[in-house]
């Protein structure tokens, strides 16, 4: 097995991709037959409108094309050599050196308008203004005599609370993931289309740390007042889609809307769940319920109305993926979707799914209505049910377990999971991550902030259930005790969301002070409260003592955080 690139563009130097197509087909005996579809569709065919892009200074450009349909893009983009056809249909493309999100490339700039609401960290890096013109200046000058892809679309499924974004690209294959990703306008929509935000992404233009003030050859660099971002050197398209998703970590607060890093899906009822959790977790796995609709699989908003997904599409891991286990994702990989950085191989273009030699984050875009039982449009009613997805690997968190409204906020902001050993170079033992609101490297603001619009929306809906789940070990640590089995989570899971918890017994945890339930039906009563799974109940005080003060001693780093919800934390001698 091996991935593959063989289309050869040096025959197509400066032969624009109507001409290369036409020589292709030509080359193959065929005709390439062109309906009378009018002289303005047949202009943006050809490239030959500029759509504006002069306000952003682009200019002396070569063809540029807007919203083109699916197969033409895909054409363009194999033309270009971007990308091959898998077996499946899919467009299957390699990134580089860049294979996921390169987040010390991440810049917000410094200025005036928002420098006082940032929260400065290691995940907001602050960039000068200076700086952000000179790399705009390099993009100006680099996208000269090129051609460029322009997606106009919309991001936030509430018509009410919607976002018009345009996307510019040097690659077709990534205008072909924005398309499905992003929210697809109607031909009425084009026609009035205004762009809120605007992305310009030139993987070919590397910058240079030295002048630019920047880590490496990537640059990510979002300025929130012009609501521009410029992404340049990595090919990595999810570097677009997250992007986005920062800027509506900041604009939708503005708004009263908390934005949210989760996957969310309905019942017949309407009864709406939420599912956060970092990966490893399982939130793709248990959110993708046959017997439930899927509103979203990634990025949603919650506003005074209710849920609405932020997008259009949807972009999983494929490592591993089997038709058996991952049923709607796997009928997902057809014609329209693009792979990036699948093995595929070279003869019968086959995916290798197990194959993570390029890198285990191998990933598939698709638009949401490849997914048989999705809500078009992706709004939904107020949660029923949250549920808070935990792999912890000290076996010490409950299967699962309920949480107040204080104590929701507290693991909001905690976002805690964990590591164990192979993960990553160098860890032997359970490793505690936190991550504020479970995806802390897209959130502009403090964490506070989004825990107190998280607060606000219980206060409000108090028959909302906010669950911790722990989908990692039991009985033992890593390594000593196992993983709580997955038809055991699935029984917990489906429990909560159908409403079998509201009439159990709970009883409180004497040192995370969260509430374990007595008794869920399906599910063995051994296994719910976890000091009973352990052979040595000391050890296992010892361990929740350990985690407890991770938690703590994660949670001393919040400003401006009520008394009551750091009250709402584990107990620490």
């Amino acid at each position: 097995m091996d991935s593959v690139n063989t289309v050869d563009r040096s025959d197509y130097q400066n032969i624009s991709i109507p001409s290369l197509i036409n020589k292709r087909l030509s080359d193959q005996g065929q005709d390439f037959p062109v309906a009378n579809t009018g002289k303005y569709v047949e202009r943006r065919l050809q490239g030959d409108l500029t759509y504006g892009l002069e306000n952003l200074g682009l200019k002396n450009l070569g063809h540029v094309y807007h919203n083109l349909p699916v197969p033409i893009l895909i054409e363009h983009a194999v033309a270009r050599g971007e990308g091959v056809l898998a077996s499946n249909g899919s467009l299957c493309v390699k990134t580089g050196k860049y294979t996921g999100r390169s987040p010390h490339d991440k810049f917000i700039v410094e200025e005036a308008n928002s420098r006082d609401e940032i929260h400065w960290s290691k995940m907001n890096v602050p960039i000068p203004e200076e700086n952000f013109d000179r790399l705009c200046r390099r993009v100006r000058s680099y996208i000269q005599g090129r051609d460029l892809y322009i997606f106009d679309g919309f991001v936030g499924a509430d018509p009410q609370r919607r976002f018009g974004v345009r996307i510019i690209n040097e690659l077709a294959s990534q205008n072909l993931f924005v398309h499905q990703l992003f929210i697809r306008p109607t031909d009425e929509e084009l026609q009035t289309h205004n762009s809120d935000f605007t992305v310009i992404a030139v993987p070919g233009l590397h910058g240079d740390p030295e002048d630019d003030g920047i880590n490496s050859e990537a640059f990510i660099v979002l300025h929130l007042s012009k609501r521009l971002v410029i992404i340049g050197g990595s090919k990595y398209a999810g570097e677009i889609k997250k992007s986005v998703f920062s800027l509506m970590n900041y604009f939708m607060t503005k708004a009263d809307v908390l934005p949210m890093h989760c996957a969310a899906n309905v019942d017949d009822a309407g009864n709406t769940a939420l599912f956060f959790g970092l990966s490893g977790t399982g939130k793709t796995t248990l959110s993708a319920d046959p017997d439930r609709y899927l509103i979203g699989d990634d990025e949603h908003g919650w506003s005074e109305d209710g849920i609405f997904n932020f997008e259009g599409g949807c972009y999983a891991k494929t490592i591993a993926l089997s038709r058996e286990n991952e049923p709607q994702i796997w009928d997902a990989i057809r014609f329209g979707s693009m792979m990036e950085n699948v093995v595929l191989d070279r003869y019968t273009r086959i995916p290798d799914y197990n194959d993570g030699s390029l890198t285990e984050n191998t990933r598939v875009a698709y638009p949401i209505d490849y997914i048989p039982n999705a809500v078009i449009p992706s709004v939904s009613g107020h949660p029923k049910t949250i549920l808070f997805l935990a792999a912890d690997a000290f076996g010490v968190l409950p299967p699962i377990s309920k949480l107040t409204r204080e104590q929701a906020m507290y693991h909001f902001m905690s976002g805690y999971t964990s590591k164990v050993a192979g993960t990553e170079r160098g860890i032997k033992e359970p490793e505690a991550t936190f991550s504020a609101g479970f995806g802390k490297c897209f959130l502009p603001l403090e964490a506070a902030i989004y825990a107190t619009l998280l607060g606000k929306r219980l206060a409000d809906h108090p028959e909302t259930n906010v669950y911790l789940v722990n989908t990692g070990w039991s009985g033992g640590v890593y390594g000593v005790g196992s993983r709580v089995p997955i038809k055991y989570t699935r029984a917990l899971v489906s429990a909560a969301v159908n409403g079998d918890l509201d009439n159990v017994k709970f009883h409180e945890h004497p040192i995370f002070k969260i509430w374990v339930p007595d008794a869920v039906p399906g599910v063995p009563t051994e296994i719910l409260d976890p000091v009973k799974t352990w052979s040595d109940s000391q050890e296992y005080e010892k361990q929740a003592k350990q985690l407890a003060k991770l938690f703590v001693d994660n949670f001393s780093k919040y400003v401006n955080v009520p008394e009551e919800v750091t009250a709402a934390g584990p107990l620490v001698d």
